[in-house]
């Protein structure tokens, strides 16, 4: 059978009466259509279609034209056993560590141009630990019309269906969704995710609340980070069968969680969910992303990413409530442009979006145009951060200021390749087209590279059921967000920060309009910037030019805006209601608070009587 259906357009030559006419241009030749189905892959579900899978992107690789990747309308199962690996290091995961350097991913556009991969409806169920999808080194990539999820997450979703007191003593009967097998010993549960078909043993496995705990309430559709009672006092455990499992506990008091899920996993995110690397122009577009299996979809130190009608949510069908273990979309030394549209975030463990690049700390200066620098958090190391011809801005890290002539353009570096582990993967060596500028201290400055920064518009989005915080941002190129709907937000709905003290996520923003956006319900702050300066002084903010106009805030009893050290910060044009009412009694938080900053401008905005518009500066 043909491994490739090739389509050609025929070249038309025109001539009459003799005389040379012009010659029609070729139109573009349509893509090679390679079908994974040709290969062997399974649209029954029934067996592994990792392999045919594999054997149809290698092929798709070597034609040397634009190339469509296609499966059938069906569900096709992918095992890690037998999928593409590479060694990889990538942002916010688990840096350096050498136990986690290999990663399986199940579909690989590496090395690649002018590729998409549809799915045409198909179903992907992944199983184990695994990257579901990755563009590496690629160029014009497209992954659309699919949903993809995993057998077996790596988070167990546990609803208290009832709660009760019998001879004195407390018990929480649990519902397990499908795809959490588990095993009851003693008074302890183990959770086993699935058994490998190649070696019988469990990918993962946990005992108890595991290492990590959120709340969800299906009820009021809010999800918060809290302490875990499920295993505390517990004086047996009974597997009741049908996946519900019965706790009883040696307090007499009854439980008040019925109907709340507990949301339960361990912490090392070992592989990102999906992950695009030195690549150009990536799209995600038209699908349904059920679950992220160790971390989300991760662009590290590529140019123009586009994400476009996904929805970020667990099936409806899998009796779940999380679709991420950690974050839903994280952008790390990204250019160009981000753009995040039309989408759906639910049920995270983590922020659903976060852009930034990172800071590296100074920690050696061996000649007058060289800096040694480090990844100073543990979950970032081992890829390349800089190329020769990239700026960077060098940076105080207790004033968050640059040091006069703080740019420079990088020339050459040494240090780790994001492939290997053959030299340190925690710093680097970076030459510069000049000398280091006066003032750069050891464990005392941080650099950035201000190339790999982008431009940035979230629009037309959804979150709902987010622990933490909605958008995080901090680049310095121009940033819309946009008729977005924010619905009950655990943390600030949109964060800004430029942190060189704890997670080193750089930098600072120039020019951010926050417009057009519903906030129902939200925690305070609700508009939160406080990047990590030692030092705040008004007259040199870290952040610029910040714009909050024509939204609408549904609040309780909290505060709109707080801002620090931001030069230039206007809120205009917006509605502020309350929750509950205009006539109950006035709310006492302010509506706005503002520390180290100047040129605010609050303006032609409409309240609700009752809330405390006051502004609180110093």
């Amino acid at each position: 059978m043909s491994k490739s259906r090739f389509v050609f357009l025929g070249l038309a030559l025109a001539l009459l009466g003799g005389a040379a006419s012009p010659v029609a241009a070729a139109p573009r030749a349509r893509p090679v259509v390679v079908d994974v189905d040709d290969y062997g892959a399974d649209p029954t579900g029934r067996t592994d279609s990792t392999p045919a899978v594999t054997a149809a992107l290698r092929h798709a690789k070597s034609v040397d034209r634009p190339v469509r990747i296609v499966f059938s309308k069906g569900t096709y199962q992918l095992f890690p056993e037998r999928a593409e690996t590479r060694e990889l290091y990538v942002s916010n995961t688990v840096g350096a560590d050498q136990r986690y350097r290999d990663k399986k991913i199940g579909l690989l556009v590496e090395d690649m141009h002018d590729v998409t991969i549809d799915g045409g409806g198909a179903e992907l169920v992944y199983h184990g630990l695994q990257t579901a999808f990755a563009s590496i080194r690629s160029t014009n990539v497209t992954f659309t019309n699919f949903s993809f999820d995993y057998a077996a997450p790596e988070v167990i979703d546990a609803t208290v269906a009832t709660t009760g007191v019998t001879d004195g003593h407390a018990y929480r009967v649990l519902s397990i969704p499908a795809g959490s097998p588990y095993q009851v010993n003693g008074t302890h549960i183990t959770w086993l995710g699935e058994k490998s078909p190649a070696t019988g043993q469990p990918y993962w496995s946990g005992v108890d609340g595991l290492q990590y705990t959120q709340i969800h309430d299906p009820k009021a559709q809010r999800t918060w980070r809290g302490d875990n009672p499920l295993f505390n006092d517990v004086s047996s455990v009974t597997d009741l069968g049908g996946r519900r499992i019965r706790i009883d506990y040696t307090s007499a008091a009854r439980p008040a969680d019925a109907g709340l899920v507990y949301q339960m996993r361990l912490i090392e995110r070992t592989e990102p969910g999906a992950f695009i690397w030195e690549s150009k122009n990536v799209t995600m577009r038209s699908m349904n992303a059920y679950y992220l299996q160790s971390f989300g979809v991760v662009g590290q130190f590529s140019e123009n990413i586009s994400i476009d009608k996904v929805n970020f949510a667990p099936d409806p069908k899998s009796g779940r409530s999380t679709a991420s273990f950690a974050d839903f979309v994280q952008m790390s030394g990204v250019k160009g442009k981000v753009s995040i549209t039309r989408s759906a975030f639910d049920g995270p463990h983590d922020d659903p979006i976060n852009i930034h690049g990172t800071y590296l700390e100074v920690v050696g200066k061996p000649g007058p145009n060289t800096l040694t620098l480090a990844y100073e958090h543990p979950q970032t190391a081992g890829f390349p951060q800089f190329a020769p011809g990239d700026e960077v801005e060098i940076t105080t890290k207790r004033t968050m200021v640059p040091l006069a002539d703080s740019h420079a353009k990088v020339t050459a570096v040494d240090g780790p390749s994001g492939m290997d582990h053959t030299k340190s993967l925690t710093s680097m060596t970076v030459t510069f087209d000049r000398p280091v500028p006066a003032g750069v201290e050891i464990g005392g400055t941080v650099v950035e590279n201000i190339t790999a920064t982008p431009s940035v518009v979230i629009s037309g989005n959804v979150f709902r059921n987010v622990p933490t915080r909605g958008i995080l941002v901090t680049t310095r190129k121009p940033v819309l967000i946009t008729g977005n709907r924010f619905d009950a937000m655990s943390m600030a709905s949109i964060y800004v920060s430029a942190d060189a003290y704890q997670w080193y996520e750089s930098g600072p923003v120039a020019d951010l309009t926050i417009r057009d956006n519903s906030f129902t319900r939200p925690s305070g702050p609700v508009i939160f910037v406080e990047p990590t300066n030692q030092v705040v002084d008004p007259a040199t903010p870290v952040h610029h030019n910040i714009s909050v106009e024509h939204n609408s805030f549904d609040i309780s009893d909290v505060t709109v805006v707080n801002a620090k050290s931001v030069g230039g910060f206007a809120f205009a044009g917006n509605t502020v209601r309350r929750l509950d009412g205009p006539d109950h009694p006035a709310y006492t938080s302010p509506l706005f608070v503002f520390h180290g900053s100047s040129g605010i401008r609050i303006a032609r905005n409409h309240y609700d009587k009752g809330l405390n518009t006051s502004v609180v500066t110093d």
